[in-house]
């Protein structure tokens, strides 16, 4: 392929992958709120007839209106494939950004358990110091015990008594010094064992996040050598078959009418969706969490955060952490999750949109909720009411332009 067409090639590539998977049939709960667990309402374009994997098209199924072209299980094929190495690489990247999390969090315990340790030797050296000065002070007969045991030799019964009180306190002294040697060996040691195991899990946690890193860029890599490799015809072709199966998975979810309605976010689910519309049009990063770039939960756990509300880092914690709500339950503001191993999460924008960081090659901006197979839906702040009123965020002109997914090959 000469120079210039592969630059062609590439540049429509991009077009690629365009958020049309269909959504999974995954339930939703009956009643939305915060009691809800499990997901009990079908998604629309689920499961595809014959076992096909949800986006890909089951055997002698119909591609879109003007007639199937005669490549078309090889285009379906380029599609699948493709979506699947942008799903592992974004499942490596939201695993990259879980052990970063656990890093950060180990690396302050370390910290802190080796400043315990440290005081805790200082005390403990001191303790032994002490201990050492009454045992020399004992043995040259210099402490008020050793004074007393030779008063209570004398006749004098009256400085007998008094001598015994001394002895009992100088007694009391060593023992509580002794006792304070003891605790302070039997802490140091503890201290000494837990600081070994957050130093090795500090150390097991580098490695996964290395690992975790070089998954994701192999996966990245693999797609950049996909794009180059397809040809205008092919890219042009799973452009379209992309296209299509979006616009279908998106009427289904509508025609359902579990989205009908004007809902309003609360207070902080206002302030979290107007950041995140202020993000548009900034490039996807995977690792990143702003504020010149994202991946796709940096942007959803940066949006709540500046609303006040801290939520987990990564898609999987945000599914399983986060009370869950149905889909027809949903307002502006609650999070969006898909794919099967909740590895992709979106924001919620209103009228069956999203705002989102796609995938590496794309930038923020509004898609269809059903752009990617949507596993449910959760809701960072379930106690709060709706407001009355609500003006949702300006967005930019292009908000919606431009590809969902894709490395910009030009």
């Amino acid at each position: 392929m000469s120079g210039k067409l592969l630059r062609a090639a590439c540049t429509a590539a991009v077009l690629v992958v365009t958020g049309a998977l269909p959504v999974a049939a995954d339930p939703v709960p009956d009643e939305p709120g915060p009691s809800a667990s499990v997901p009990d309402e079908p998604v629309p374009g689920g499961s595809a007839p014959g076992g096909a994997e949800p986006g890909e098209p089951a055997p002698g199924a119909s591609g879109p209106a003007g007639g199937s072209p005669p490549d078309r299980p090889a285009v379906a094929g380029l599609l699948t494939r493709l979506r699947t190495l942008y799903r592992e690489a974004e499942e490596a990247s939201e695993a990259y950004n879980a052990a970063e999390e656990a890093l950060k969090a180990h690396a302050a315990e370390t910290k802190r358990l080796t400043g315990d340790l440290t005081r805790v030797r200082g005390e403990l050296a001191r303790s032994r110091a002490e201990a050492g000065r009454l045992a020399r002070a004992q043995y040259q007969g210099r402490t008020e015990l050793s004074s007393a045991l030779r008063l209570l030799l004398g006749r004098d019964p009256h400085h007998a008594l008094d001598q015994a009180r001394l002895v009992r306190r100088a007694a009391r002294e060593q023992a509580s010094a002794v006792a304070r040697l003891e605790r302070g060996e039997r802490r140091a040691d503890a201290l000494a064992t837990r600081s070994r195991r957050a130093l090795d899990r500090e150390q097991t946690l580098t490695e996964l996040r290395r690992a975790a890193r070089d998954e994701a860029q192999a996966r990245l890599k693999e797609v950049e050598e996909m794009l180059a490799s397809m040809s205008e015809e092919e890219a042009a072709e799973v452009s379209a078959l992309e296209e299509s199966q979006t616009a279908d998975a998106q009427r289904e979810l509508l025609a359902g009418g579990g989205l009908d309605g004007a809902r309003t976010p609360s207070e902080e689910g206002d302030e979290a969706l107007e950041y995140a519309a202020e993000q548009i049009g900034k490039p996807y990063e995977w690792g990143a969490e702003g504020p010149e770039s994202f991946d796709c939960s940096g942007l959803t756990s940066r949006a709540w955060a500046r609303a006040g509300r801290a939520i987990p880092r990564t898609s999987q914690e945000q599914w399983r952490t986060l009370p869950k709500v149905p889909l027809r339950a949903l307002r502006p503001g609650d999070l969006v999750v898909y794919f099967p191993k909740a590895t992709h999460v979106a924001i919620y924008l209103g009228d069956g949109m999203v705002i989102q960081a796609p995938r590496p090659g794309a930038r923020v901006k509004v898609s269809p909720l059903a752009a990617n197979p949507v596993l449910g839906a959760v809701r960072p702040d379930p106690e709060a009411r709706p407001l009355r009123t609500y003006t949702p965020p300006r967005l930019a002109p292009a908000a919606s332009a431009g590809p969902d997914t894709g490395y910009d090959a030009s």
